[in-house]
């Protein structure tokens, strides 16, 4: 019987000590994780992983049904993505070490491409709540998606307001994704799923644990074009994601406040290191060159599906073609492809993979019929 791959990345995401490295590794030395799951002892080693690991590894997955891990992940309503799949975040895909498995509630959508990261304390200021509320607000209103971490203060009120503000947020959590912390959000968290999505790398019944929350701080970042930091004292955790955005080359902004109060020492203190001043969402358009998000969707609005168009959508699926091929199957000349697929990123309704190979988007219009003689 085949088994969905799936299981096998779970299986090893499950295994204490397999990580993004080694992960790669397992798949470069079997493969595939359905091959390494089942490998024997000598094997692992041969691989490179540490002894004690490689026993734990052949103890432990006689002790896990993973078609029963599977079956209760599903009936939770828990999707799982991995680097195999096409739903993968383009973003965070692009970061060192990005996490092999992702658990979700809710969807990624194309427009999520266009995020940007919304941090800031917990013991929020009147003044950090009202700049929080405005800077939500407007990202948002330019079409962009607000990634934060739903934690009490700056967080949680990043994610009402964009849901108020009828836009799309991303929660990551520090725990298993059916096991909201702090428990006072979970309403927050099922809301947010249904208008964007709630994620984690920690397995499914992961409690929140404070080692968890500093490494769920690279994914906020790695969603992100950049980092938007309200308020953080000296020692706060969104100094630690404003450090993982600058690792991974993303943008930071802090908004600057009072030298009076603890609270702004933090972002003060980023701005003084080289972040760009929050004063206005205009700087955050201005220094990403985020009209694209707008453009996307003027030119859904203004120029709709011709048949040319519809000729490729009908010829694009998950799977990457070539613009060789799609030529090939349409029967029309390199420059007309080259322009479409030019038109339909735009629109959002394909999406490049890299080396002239195009796949088609979640948000394609599913109304094309399919193409005739052109």
């Amino acid at each position: 019987m085949n088994l969905d791959p799936r299981l096998y990345w779970i299986g090893f995401n499950l295994a204490r000590g397999i990580g993004a490295v080694r992960m790669r590794a397992l798949l470069d030395f079997f493969g595939n994780l359905e091959v390494a799951w089942n490998a024997p002892y000598e094997a692992y080693l041969s691989a490179g992983l540490p002894e004690k690991l490689a026993q734990r590894l052949v103890h432990n997955r006689k002790e896990v049904d993973l078609e029963r891990v599977y079956e209760q992940i599903t009936r939770l309503g828990i999707q799982v993505l991995t680097w195999e799949d096409i739903d993968y975040p383009k973003h965070l895909r692009e970061i060192n070490q990005p996490p092999p498995v992702i658990y979700l509630r809710g969807a990624f959508k194309p427009e999520d491409d266009w995020a940007i990261a919304l941090v800031g304390t917990r013991r929020v200021t009147v003044y950090g709540r009202q700049v929080t509320e405005q800077i939500a607000s407007a990202l948002v209103k330019n079409g962009l998606t607000v990634v934060s971490g739903l934690a009490r203060g700056t967080d949680a009120i990043a994610h009402e307001i964009a849901l108020k503000e009828g836009g799309r947020t991303i929660a990551v959590l520090g725990s298993g994704i059916d096991r909201i912390y702090p428990p006072e959000n979970t309403n927050l968290a099922k809301r947010i799923a249904e208008n964007g999505a709630v994620i984690s790398d920690y397995a499914p019944g992961t409690p929140p644990d404070s080692v968890n929350f500093p490494p769920r701080n690279r994914i906020i970042s790695g969603l992100s074009l950049a980092t938007i930091v309200v308020e953080a004292g000296e020692t706060s955790g969104a100094l630690i994601t404003s450090t993982f955005a600058a690792e991974q080359g993303r943008e930071v902004f802090a908004v600057p406040g009072s030298i009076l109060a603890p609270q702004s020492r933090g972002t003060n203190r980023l701005i003084q290191q080289g972040a760009h001043p929050y004063l206005d969402v205009k700087d955050v358009l201005e220094v990403l060159h985020l009209t694209k998000a707008q453009e996307q969707r003027s030119a859904q609005q203004l120029l709709p599906v011709d048949e040319v168009e519809n000729c490729l959508l009908n010829l694009l699926g998950d799977e990457p073609v070539h613009v060789d091929e799609l030529c090939v199957q349409s029967g029309l000349s390199i420059d007309r492809v080259s322009a479409t697929l030019a038109l339909l990123e735009l629109k959002g309704y394909a999406r490049s993979a890299g080396g002239m190979n195009y796949v088609i988007a979640r948000e394609a219009p599913k109304e094309y019929s399919v193409h005739g003689d052109l």
